[in-house]
């Protein structure tokens, strides 16, 4: 990354949290095991990749050379909270999903 003219500390920085995020949550995902745990995973994965999503995007305007296109920082500014709003809507819809008929406690 360094190459590319971004420091190390800026990478942890942006990335570690949502990988620190996908450790602990897939450890209550198996340790849990929440009615929708595919989701859960899911958009924690989609989480790290929203974090990282800026720096693929560096080095994909540093090898094809769109560096200097300003839709490529349009994109980017776009492109980034969309993923991320995917990943918490993916999160929201499994917090809030009833669970199957199979698996619903019987009713009085």
């Amino acid at each position: 990354m360094a190459s590319l003219g971004i420091p190390w500390f800026v990478l942890v920085r942006y990335v570690g949290p949502p990988l620190v995020l996908l450790a602990v949550g897939g450890l209550l995902v198996w340790w849990r095991r929440p009615v929708r745990a595919g989701l859960v995973v899911a958009a924690l994965c989609v989480n790290v990749g929203a974090a990282a999503l800026p720096f693929g995007w560096i080095v994909l305007q540093v090898a094809t050379g769109w560096a200097t296109s300003s839709t490529a920082g349009l994109i980017m500014t776009l492109g980034q909270p969309l993923v991320s709003f995917t990943a918490w809507m993916l999160l929201l819809v499994a917090a809030v999903a009833r669970p199957p008929a199979c698996e619903r406690p019987a009713e009085r």
